[in-house]
């Protein structure tokens, strides 16, 4: 048999060895040692996994994840969420759909110290759902609202998934976190205007709350404040140079853990859990870099990242055609197994060809973004959705229903993204020079 023949039977033995319910990690492991065993023969293949788990637990790069991971567990459990949650609500909560509104601006002010979608919706499950039924508002707006604000975090700095995609193109974390930022802020806008324009049309689904003194208002805003200070801090510090991503993600910790230690805010038990948590997610991480890392010297073995770039590239389309269709690929793979680790997987795949198609790398991993912020709302694996589930009891249905107006605001800013491919590009170019 051929190499490609080979490669190909991985893969399909990777799909179906993912329908047995094994961990994503082992599989992709499993597959990548086995087949390069066949290519190569079992010693070069044993020599290959050993090298590629030393290489990735032994990466300095690689701290900046539990690094990050642990600042938004920190900040998840010392309240801060809640407290930009309610400094929102009192600004703009007597408006109509104010509190669903409030949950989109608290939740992106929250994306700047976590980078996690499921903890963003999971915190905002807990605390602004509740408040939302309080003053009568509709479990599909509250639950959908809740579901979708998660998704910010993907391409909102600092981003878990935007810090991978830039460790396997090899692109500057710095120039994605800015990148992300400029079509971040739009989608945030954007959930805003569609809260707006449903409450307008149905005043039933999001009755007003009471109406706050300024003094209330001015009162809750040096919350908001400090993390914006520890977002410059972090942010700031890796666009001008003075950090690595993973020094600004230990000096970010720090700053919210001492922030937290001085509003008396983060017990020790509460600090354990944050560590505990952060380790536990880490980990997962960590593991599906090295199973990911261990299939792709496989994948790479047998020329199929190679060849696919050709044959992509040889297709009478255009090249815009052919990433939506890249796009769509990431869409439906992701609907089958989580759509991190499936980018993961099939990044260093795609990467090459749209290389080849004269797409920019940076341009590309923030179109990936937001691929993988549709993913995580859309059945039938939807982590964001199942969280508010799980927390909330209310019907996976429902959630769905009001996830659905959200939806379309990500597809609109995907599709904006390719017409107005500068909306990525501007802001690095600037500070990037």
């Amino acid at each position: 048999m051929s190499e490609v023949v080979i490669g190909i039977i991985g893969l399909i033995v990777l799909l179906l060895l993912f329908s047995t319910g094994i961990e994503l990690a082992f599989a992709m492991a499993l597959v990548g040692v086995v087949g390069f065993a066949y290519l190569n023969g079992v010693e070069p293949a044993m020599n290959l996994i050993a090298r590629d788990v030393f290489d990735v637990i032994t990466n300095y790069g690689y701290t900046v994840f539990p690094l990050f991971i642990l600042m938004g567990q920190i900040g998840f459990n010392a309240g801060i969420a809640v407290r930009l949650y309610n400094s929102a609500h009192k600004f703009i909560g007597h408006v109509p759909g104010g509190l669903a509104m409030a949950t989109v601006a608290g939740a992106t002010a929250f994306k700047a110290i976590c980078g996690s979608s499921a903890a963003t919706s999971a915190t905002f499950a807990s605390v602004a759902i509740p408040e939302m039924n309080r003053f009568g508002y509709s479990e599909k707006l509250s639950s959908g609202v809740v579901a979708t604000v998660g998704t910010l975090g993907v391409i909102i700095p600092p981003s878990v998934t935007l810090i991978i995609i830039g460790i396997i193109t090899e692109q500057s974390i710095g120039q994605l976190f800015v990148a992300g930022m400029i079509p971040g802020l739009i989608i945030a806008l954007l959930f805003i205007f569609v809260i707006y324009g449903w409450a307008k049309i149905n005043p039933s689904i999001a009755p007003r709350s009471e109406k706050f003194t300024w003094k209330e208002r001015i009162q809750t805003l040096p919350e908001l404040l400090w993390v914006i200070l520890i977002f410059i801090i972090v942010v700031g510090g890796i666009m001008m140079g003075y950090f690595t991503p993973t020094e600004a993600a230990a000096v970010g910790t720090f700053a919210v853990l001492l922030l937290a230690v001085l509003k008396r805010d983060l017990s020790f038990k509460k600090y354990i859990i944050s560590v505990i948590e952060s380790l536990r997610t880490a980990g997962m991480l960590l593991m599906l870099i090295i199973g990911s890392t261990v299939l792709g010297h496989f994948i790479t073995a047998t020329q199929i990242p190679q060849i696919t770039a050709d044959w992509i590239v040889s297709l009478p389309l255009n090249r815009y055609v052919i990433m939506i269709l890249i796009c769509i690929f990431f869409e439906i793979g992701g609907s089958f197994i989580d759509d991190l680790a499936f980018l993961i997987l099939a990044t260093p795949i795609f990467y090459p060809a749209a290389l080849k198609l004269g797409f920019d790398p940076i341009w590309f991993g923030i179109v990936l973004g937001v691929v993988a912020m549709i993913g995580v709302v859309i059945p039938p694996v939807a982590i964001c959705v199942f969280v508010v589930k799980n927390i909330t009891k209310i019907p996976i249905m429902t959630i769905y229903k009001g996830v659905a107006p959200f939806l379309i605001s990500l597809i609109f800013v995907w599709g904006l993204l390719f017409i107005f491919p500068q909306l990525v590009l501007w802001l690095p170019s600037l500070l990037y020079k």
